[in-house]
């Protein structure tokens, strides 16, 4: 394990200066290896979460009281309707969305939410298709739903990633109640494995039920809100929140046990220390984490054209310094060094992803939030 929080502070790149006034209008943003442009979208999001692009460019995007919006010439669509009823409360509400591989000829999409049920709440995955006008969701079902629902609005996790044969892992966070994250038998603290109509996939470690849940791919987590696999080897990682210190990325393998909360590199929030340390045998260690937290929100991993310098890079969305990290890793797949673009000049990210094009889209989960555009800044020939 490697872990640049071990490192001295000099050794970290340093974080990105504005080259403008962050005035939300094409902003010139000096990293170390590229100058990028950040145009601004749309603005007047309430807590958007997650965003997708859509076949004729424009954006999926959703909030998180829950509504859906299409942005298109940078305006707001009203709310598309058929959305279900979510559980706005805490962290919870309308979380992420995600485009089926076959969308353009499917229009299928998923969606992620907290929903309400037996007097308390949890993590859901609804499959829907979108009209052809893109005004409302049609043919909306319920694939996937905690089977406990507790008290609580906290730890949800909730983003999904796609198999190569589009299977759906989606990540669910402990609910603040750490133990859960430690029963195979419950879904919380998972990383949950299930086929597009929410049946079990034939090459889960658990399918049959004994130990765990069907539906279980892995344990031990506390509350992931990034996952992604690197289309350059198929690897499944995830990001997810520690509690004070020890935000995590983890490479995911089945069956597999990550730790929290019997080891943590984070302490409860009241100072006092968690588990039985850092290791133990039979639990995974994190490729890597951060302490002080960052808070981490999404997971892109950087395999486009336009920035050719972060191939293979992590970016990892954060809310705490309100920042984007650039992580790289050397040959061998080891974290070496950290770049904090963007800090505090934004707000709040919660959502990173690569456009087709290279472009990143990011999110700032505010009460105005905003959709951002990063592109490589045009070469000032002058």
């Amino acid at each position: 394990m490697t872990t640049l929080a071990r490192l001295p502070f000099g050794f970290f790149l340093a974080t990105a200066v504005l080259a403008a006034s962050p005035s939300f209008s094409a902003d010139i943003v000096k990293t170390k290896t590229v100058e990028v442009q950040v145009d601004t979208i749309a603005t007047g999001l309430e807590h958007p979460w997650a965003v997708e692009v859509l076949p004729d460019g424009s954006y999926l995007v959703t909030e998180r009281p829950g509504r859906l919006r299409i942005i298109r010439d940078g305006k707001l669509s009203a709310p598309i309707a058929g959305v279900p009823e979510v559980s706005a409360r805490g962290q919870g509400g309308l979380m992420d969305v995600a485009l089926a591989p076959d969308f353009a000829t499917s229009r299928q999409i998923f969606l992620t939410a907290a929903t309400r049920a037996r007097g308390g709440s949890g993590t859901e995955v609804l499959s829907a298709t979108l009209s052809n006008d893109g005004t409302r969701l049609n043919d909306v079902k319920s694939i996937f739903t905690m089977k406990r629902f507790t008290g609580g609005n906290i730890q949800y996790g909730s983003r999904i990633a796609f198999g190569k044969d589009g299977s759906l892992f989606i990540s669910v966070g402990d609910r603040g109640d750490r133990d859960r994250a430690q029963d195979w038998k419950d879904d919380a603290g998972s990383i949950i494995h299930i086929n597009a109509d929410g049946s079990i996939p034939t090459d889960n470690p658990f399918k049959d039920g004994g130990k765990a849940l069907p539906e279980v791919w892995s344990k031990g987590h506390r509350n992931p809100q990034g996952i992604a696999f690197d289309a350059a080897d198929g690897k499944l990682y995830t990001v997810e929140h520690g509690a004070r210190g020890g935000d995590e990325i983890n490479y995911i393998e089945p069956g597999k046990n990550y730790g929290w909360p019997i080891i943590t590199y984070g302490r409860d929030y009241s100072g006092a220390e968690i588990g039985e340390g850092t290791a133990k045998e039979g639990l995974e260690q994190p490729l890597y984490y951060w302490d002080p937290s960052i808070a981490p929100g999404a997971l892109a991993i950087y395999r486009g054209k336009m920035f050719p310098e972060w191939d293979g890079n992590f970016l990892v969305a954060a809310l705490k310094f309100q920042l984007l990290s650039r992580m790289q890793r050397d040959e061998g797949g080891a974290f070496v060094a950290e770049e904090r673009i963007f800090d505090g000049s934004y707000g709040r990210m919660r959502d990173v992803i690569v456009a087709p094009d290279g472009a990143l889209l990011l999110l700032t989960d505010e009460d105005d939030g905003a959709l951002l555009r990063v592109s490589r800044a045009p070469v000032n020939n002058g």
